[in-house]
């Protein structure tokens, strides 16, 4: 319905922003994330959710797609709901949140309220299907196919996983790893870096 809402920052409080748009106030449902890029009084533009249930409809809304992605994609896991997945993404940005996958790390996961153990190993284990769905190529090896990157190997599988995760097309990681020197980077500065290029615009 809504792709997304701009205007001026009216209000925000815990986990809300309330967005001015046209003379209309906006309630928006927000991460930690989201909420430390706003300030009261300055224009913002956030991609929207709407959760429509029984007697429910709420607006959620994000700073970056890439949020809204992972918002969309938790939403995807058994037993995770909205306010699950928001506190997921209150303690988790989009890249740190494709390396817990990689990398199983459940104790990431469960330092957001409400998510224990089991919660924290179903999104884990629900997403890296994900990844072998996506890319069944995938494996401690690298992709089978040759990827032109310098630095190959495990660390070129966990940054293929990780941008799987959050729903980028072979061919488009293809193209953002292109001419990049992994060797010199961590995971996540590489996963940050292909965020910022912007691919999902």
């Amino acid at each position: 319905m809504f792709y997304y809402i701009e205007g001026k920052v009216a209000h925000i409080e815990k986990n809300l922003a309330v967005i001015d748009a046209g003379g209309v106030g906006f309630s928006l449902t927000v991460t930690n994330n989201t909420l430390s890029r706003l300030k009261t009084g300055e224009r913002a533009r956030l991609y929207t959710y709407l959760n429509v249930a029984e007697n429910v409809l709420d607006l959620y809304g994000f700073f970056e797609l890439s949020e809204k992605r992972c918002f969309e994609l938790l939403l995807g896991v058994s037993g995770i709901g909205p306010k699950a997945a928001v506190s997921v993404l209150g303690v988790c940005t989009p890249e740190s949140l494709a390396m817990a996958v990689v990398t199983e790390n459940e104790k990431m996961l469960t330092a957001a309220p409400g998510v224990g153990k089991r919660g924290a190993q179903r999104i884990i284990l629900e997403l890296r299907d994900k990844i072998a769905k996506d890319m069944p190529s995938v494996n401690a090896q690298g992709p089978a196919s040759p990827v032109p990157v310098l630095g190959q190997g495990k660390k070129l599988a966990d940054v293929t996983g990780a941008l799987t995760v959050l729903g980028y097309a072979p061919q488009e990681i293809t193209a953002a790893l292109h001419g990049l020197d992994l060797e010199s980077m961590s995971v996540e500065e590489a996963v940050k870096l292909v965020l910022r290029g912007s691919l999902r615009e």
